[in-house]
This record gives structure tokens, sequence and C-alpha cells, in this order.
């Protein structure tokens, strides 16, 4: 499974890159706002560090905007993926953009007939939203794995992101299902390390070493 980053930090997007653990980045307006940077800026300065895919979002509601922000966008690097929302024009920018040998990140999905849509216009990747769903009482999860069987059953090559992951169980169940890729905010990213017990059995490991009065350096 691959890992993108949910932010638009660059000290958080760095910090995980050096361990190894961020094959992409996905952004949009919300997280820019938060970043108080220029799009353009940020973006590149993220394109640089990463060699994965770097989603920015366009924010034009009809194709021929959505598509003119995406020829933008994609000037900024090579690894930039276009980010579209799933809607009709959405599909139509998507289908023009993947045509030129864009990446297409078409987001906002909430549900298979969307996501077949999307697979069918082009779409590199879709991004279904788990927590949105889970937040409305539906089953986030249930919808990457109808979106499995469904792009399974047809050999379609747009990868599944699992987005809108508000935990590490969202991950644990995503890469259980077989989604091909995740994107989460750092500190979900971080916490997946964290257990309980590793913490109990360290502290008493270091309680006993402290017993030997022994010292490794």
């Amino acid at each position: 499974m691959k890992f993108f980053v949910d932010t638009a930090e660059i000290d958080a997007i760095a910090e995980l890159h050096a361990l190894g653990m961020v094959d992409g980045v996905t952004t949009n307006p919300s997280l820019i706002m938060k970043s108080g940077r220029d799009i353009k800026e940020v973006t590149a300065e993220i394109c640089k560090m990463i060699d994965g895919p770097v989603s920015a979002e366009t924010v034009a509601l009809d194709a021929e905007g959505m598509i003119a922000e995406g020829r933008e966008l994609a000037k900024i690097a090579d690894n930039i993926a276009v980010k579209v929302p799933l809607t009709w024009d959405g599909l139509k920018a998507c289908k023009v953009l993947s045509g030129e040998g864009r990446m297409v990140n078409v987001t906002l999905c909430f549900s298979a007939n969307q996501a077949l849509l999307a697979a069918k216009a082009g779409a590199t990747f879709i991004s279904p939203f788990i927590g949105r769903l889970d937040d409305i009482n539906l089953d986030g999860m249930q919808l990457i794995e109808d979106i499995r069987t469904i792009y399974d059953n047809y050999d379609f090559s747009t990868e599944i992101l699992a987005a809108s992951i508000r935990t590490v169980n969202h991950i644990t169940d995503a890469a259980r299902i077989g989604a091909d890729v995740i994107t989460a905010p750092p500190s979900v990213i971080k916490a997946l390390a964290s257990h309980p017990l590793t913490d109990k059995g360290l502290e008493t490991f270091l309680k006993d070493w402290a017993k030997t009065g022994q010292k490794i350096l």
C-alpha cells in the first residue's frame, strides 16, 4: 500500500519523508488555506521534495475552467496530479486532462457508481471519502470494498486512494480490503506506531535495565 500525506505543511512532510513513509502528497483548498502560503509556491516546494504524485486541486466549477486550471497547475512540476471533483463537469475535465497524459485525481467520491464513471473517464486515482460517509452513519469502508470489487471485475487501472482517513483503523481496514493508496494527516500516520503494550513493555525493560547498573555507551 502506498502512503500519501494529506497536508501542505512542509515540515510534516519532510519528517515522514525522511523515514520513507511518503509515496505522494494530497492537498486541497482547505489545506492550502491552513498553510497560509501561495498554492503554486508551496506545491512546487512539495514537488521538489517528493518524487511521487502531488495532488493540486482545481477550484472552477465548469469543465472548461477545470481544464484551464489543471493545465496551469500541471506546469508546476511533472509529478502533479490534477485534482477535480466528481461532478459531471469534473468527469469531462478528467477525460480531457487524462487524454493529454496528465495524472488526474478525481475527488469527493461517495458512491461506487461515481467511482465507475471516474474509471471510465480515465482517472489515475479515485478518492472515496471514508470519514465523511461515517459521519452520516454510512459505511465508508464498504464503499472501498465495493469499488475494489468493481475495478477488479473489469481490470480498471484507476487506483483507489482512500481519503478522509480519521483513524488508524481506517488505514488497517483499507489495507485489508486492498485500497491501492491511503492519504491521511501526518498525525494519523504517526499514530500507526503507537500501542499501549509497546509503551508498557518498554517501561518494564528500562526499569530492569536500570537495576543492572550497566551502560551500553
